[in-house]
């Protein structure tokens, strides 16, 4: 079963590389003598095909996984026979061939469903010959690392009696839906991407952008519910670092596309609404697939150490000449376009604060590529290059953070062009602004960061509701209820985050059972302690009874495990949920006497975080809808 997996994806590789020569070499020749593309059914039977081989070899190491063949190198690796079965299957993304052999399946997937899409089959063939030459190049070069240094299929022979076993970091139920979210969002990219370059190179600068509005939400939604959401909560309750968010590499890896992704969202607004920035929006639809490979790069290649990178065999370098040469393409595509009227009427308008907040957008993402790229960058010119630690993005990133969550509630009263749209409802949201900072400036909150940010917040979910019930035309429009609701959720993340940072308190105590220490309003007293010992896994829980003012709030049960395997001990942490302050522990250490270290925390508002994530996510659906086409007839060649 072996050679069936590896072959399958290495006829794709060989399949893929035949028909985008063919393709291109057929565009060339009627661009010359005109005429018909008769390489199209082929290059669509051929992705039929892929995804059919693709399939059988992502199932040939589901199925090994499930059956713990250690014949595998993969599953040898990233299990054992101790692993709960949900783990043995989520162990497909957990390694470095693995999740790409998931990230292509998930890829050639979305391509069949795309084959079958109405709005695929409005296209003219002139469009459909040049989606597939550059989604072949996209896929060839996915299957060449599969194929090369990332084989999921090498064999072990003898194979060995036992596993590795998985890093107990990933066994955690995030860690179930972060990885495929995270891929789904990475693949989602790539047919708009491919889209719009075809779209430029048939001499369509502006349809492609309605064509693939749903593929963009779906791929931007995905990536913000797996690579930000779920990646943050999965740091916060699972690393034991008492926050969610430390500017660790991986973490600004998936961050970096979503800032370019985000950035388009909005230029893309301003395309439609005013049919301006073709160019701008086809570069930043290619970049955010691009800043995707960046990420893996960064996970991926070894060139910066991270808590949880892969480890690099021999991907670094293609992935390099991918990307440099994608972006070469995607500027000579742009370039040999038509020459377009500026944009900007006026910048106290909709439109100028929406491009300013996208410049901000993408210099946020050129600073995270920065400075996560900074030991590498610095070893140019000194033998010791050092990192940047979380002090440098908070101090350059937040303001940006800030200056972003002020101007969102400002921009839904400003008309398209110039001037306000409606002084009395703007003028009620800036006293709400001030309101705030007044109330949160007199309750102890004297940072200044925190404290814009958090007034912002206030201010921005009270201006997105004054604005939906103000305007009838939202009120009508599902799509509208979505667009809003999505800022409301923003509006919530920046208060949770305004408070959860700077303002979380945080101590290391060592406790005899029976001893009590007293945080902010809250009194904790380590209770009991006990030990439970599993087949490969060894538990040692302490537990903390929570009271305030003599009334019980919760207990709080913190583990410590050591699995059979690691002998580094790994911690569970254990929190009392609240809306206001959430009680945050986890077990540094022990003593035969049981005497326990435990790391104590104090959140404010941090499940805002997850809440306003939550209600952003969902929000996007609200504004997918049906794409209108026109009929096949009237778009033939």
């Amino acid at each position: 079963m072996h050679y069936v997996g590896f072959f399958s994806l290495l006829i794709s590789l060989v399949m893929l590389i035949f028909l985008s020569v063919m393709a291109f070499a057929e565009l060339w020749r009627s661009k010359s003598a005109g005429g018909g593309f008769k390489i199209l059914p082929w290059m669509e039977k051929g992705q039929t095909a892929v995804l059919v081989l693709t399939t059988i070899s992502s199932l040939i190491l589901l199925v090994a996984l499930g059956r713990n063949d250690y014949s595998f190198d993969y599953v040898y690796r990233y299990t054992d026979e101790f692993l709960h079965p949900v783990y043995q299957y989520s162990a497909f993304w957990a390694g470095q061939a693995g999740s790409l052999l998931f990230w292509f399946w998930v890829l050639v997937i979305m391509a069949g469903i795309w084959l079958l899409s109405p709005v695929y089959k409005s296209l003219n063939q002139h469009t459909k010959v040049w989606f597939w030459g550059f989604m072949f190049i996209v896929q060839a070069f996915l299957l060449l690392l599969l194929t090369g240094p990332s084989n999921p299929f090498i064999i072990l022979d003898p194979a060995p009696a036992v596993g590795r076993g998985l890093n107990p970091l990933l066994q955690n139920v995030g860690m179930m839906f972060h990885p495929p979210l995270t891929f789904l969002g990475y693949a989602g990219f790539t047919i708009p991407a491919c889209l719009a370059l075809a779209g430029w190179m048939s001499n369509d600068q502006r349809s492609w952008l309605f064509q693939c509005r749903n593929w963009v939400l779906f791929a931007w939604v995905t990536l913000t519910g797996g690579g930000i959401l779920l990646g943050g909560w999965w740091a916060y309750m699972e690393l034991g670092w008492g926050g969610y968010w430390a500017w660790d590499p991986v973490e600004n890896a998936s961050l970096i596309p979503w800032l370019v992704s985000t950035a388009f969202l909005h230029t893309a607004i301003v395309g439609k609404q005013r049919n301006v920035l073709h160019r701008s929006n086809l570069i930043l639809i290619c970049f955010a697939l691009i800043t995707c490979f960046f990420a893996t790069y960064l996970v991926r290649s070894d060139v910066i150490e991270s808590l949880h990178t892969f480890g690099g065999r021999g991907v670094g370098g293609p992935l390099v000449i991918f990307m440099l040469g994608l972006a070469a393409a995607t500027f000579f595509v742009a370039l040999a376009g038509q020459k377009q009227k500026s944009a900007l009427d006026s910048l106290w308008s909709r439109q100028g604060l929406m491009i300013i907040i996208c410049w901000l957008f993408l210099a946020l993402a050129v600073i995270v590529a920065m400075g996560t790229m900074w030991p590498v960058i610095s070893n140019i010119w000194t033998a010791n290059p050092m990192g940047l630690g979380p002090d440098f993005y908070n101090r350059v990133c937040l303001p940006l953070f800030t200056f972003m969550a002020l101007v969102m509630c400002v921009c839904p009263w400003l008309k398209w062009r110039s001037g306000v749209l409606d002084f009395q409802y703007l003028t009620a949201v800036l006293v709400v602004l001030v309101m705030s900072l007044a109330g949160l400036w007199v309750g102890g909150m004297r940072d200044l960061m925190p404290l814009l940010a958090a007034s912002a917040g206030f201010a921005g979910m009270v201006s997105m509701i004054l604005f939906v019930f103000s305007r009838r035309e939202v009120r009508r429009r599902r799509a509208g209820w979505g667009i809003y609701l999505a800022h409301f959720g923003v509006a919530m993340i920046v208060l949770g985050v305004a408070f959860s940072g700077p303002y979380q308190q945080e101590t290391q105590v060592r406790l005899s059972q029976g001893e009590t220490v007293v945080m902010d309003v809250f009194e904790i007293t380590y209770s009991d302690f006990r030990e439970e010992h599993r087949p490969g896994t060894s538990i040692y829980e302490a537990r903390l009874d929570v009271t305030r003012d003599g009334k019980e709030v919760g207990t709080l049960l913190p583990q410590r495990t050591l699995h059979q395997g690691f002998d580094q001990p790994y911690s569970e942490v254990s929190t009392i949920f609240s809306l206001g302050k959430e009680i945050y522990s986890t077990i540094l250490g022990f003593d035969p006497e049981l005497n326990v270290t435990f790391k104590l925390s104090i959140n404010p508002l941090v499940n805002w975080i997850w809440i306003g994530s939550i209600i952003l996510c969902l929000s996007i659906f609200l504004i997918m809808g049906r794409v209108k086409v026109r009929p096949v007839e009237e778009n033939k060649e």
